[in-house]
């Protein structure tokens, strides 16, 4: 009776875990339905949208596009060189401001910091809202550092890499917490045992075990922020036909060029706009597909 007892439970927990369990009423199965119904419904809707969009600006995928300066003269030639170098300048300067700030708070409260003491957990819950605020709150915050420093015309390089990085801080600052987490204790206590210091153990063990989460996550963030036009409007970045050469230079952005244009009443800008979408899309995706190859190149089973 026992063995028989043991090798009924070994199989219910085995089922469990596999998801093999076969006693499913009508409910759960009406629930399952629904579920794959909702997930072919929202990827039909997102690859019909896509076909759509590309279809229409099929007639725009030229050396005009990526050449051209934005034109309301010669609609049908215009271009978004400006937003493409302007969009690179933004997530150059983005990087910069962003990641090393992210990965040393993330180093400093996951590796440092008292977790009992009031004001890291302060941090700790304010990290977790912020990941939630709305975008265009982090474009207000920006324009209000711009003015703080003294520039009358915040829609400069600096003015939206700090607004963009402002919005992908949190994300960065969690996801290398959750990097750093999946590394096993026993490498700490290992090095620690050899006589290495705390700190000695973070830079030399932890973190470059922990790089291909670090790299997933502030990848992300960046592919995040390279779509965001709500921060970029709220600081003043308009359409320049110029390319910019500093911080300090006046820039427009692709997402802010397609904004513009979708919403024109002439028929050759809408279609400019249409192949502008794809464009970025496919930005949006080489960066996700650029974490995915960082991820499985460095990952490490422990």
């Amino acid at each position: 009776m026992n063995v028989a007892a043991v090798t009924a439970s070994r199989a219910t927990t085995q089922s469990l875990r596999t998801g093999g369990n076969k006693d499913r009423n009508v409910a759960s199965l009406v629930f399952l339905c629904a579920l794959w119904f909702s997930l072919f419904f929202g990827v039909a809707v997102l690859v019909v949208l896509i076909v759509d969009t590309a279809i229409a600006g099929a007639g725009r995928f030229d050396a005009n596009l990526f050449t051209n300066y934005e034109s309301t003269v010669r609609k049908g030639e215009t271009g978004f060189r400006a937003g493409i170098l302007g969009s690179l300048w933004l997530m150059m300067s983005t990087a910069l401001l962003a990641i090393p700030l992210g990965i040393a708070s993330a180093v400093y409260l996951e590796e440092f910091a008292d977790s009992r003491a009031w004001y890291n957990k302060f941090v700790e819950v304010n990290l977790q809202n912020l990941a939630a605020v709305p975008s265009i709150i982090y474009g207000m915050l920006a324009a209000a550092i711009m003015t703080i420093l003294g520039y009358t015309y915040q829609g400069i390089v600096l003015g939206g890499a700090i607004a963009l990085a402002l919005l992908i801080l949190p994300v960065i600052i969690i996801s290398t917490r959750e990097a750093l987490r999946a590394v096993p204790q026993e490498i700490r206590h290992g090095s620690l045992a050899l006589g290495a210091t705390v700190w000695q153990t973070t830079w030399r063990q932890v973190l470059p075990s922990a790089v291909p989460g670090i790299a997933t996550g502030t990848i992300l963030g960046l592919s995040r922020a390279i779509g965001e036009a709500a921060p970029l409007i709220m600081i003043g970045v308009a359409t320049v036909r110029f390319d910019p050469a500093w911080l300090t230079d006046k820039v427009a952005a692709l997402p802010v060029q397609i904004y513009n244009l979708a919403s024109a009443p002439q028929e050759e800008l809408q279609q400019a706009a249409s192949a502008a979408i794809i464009l970025l899309l496919l930005m949006i995706l080489g960066m996700n597909a650029l974490a995915i190859l960082i991820r499985n190149k460095f990952q490490r089973n422990w």
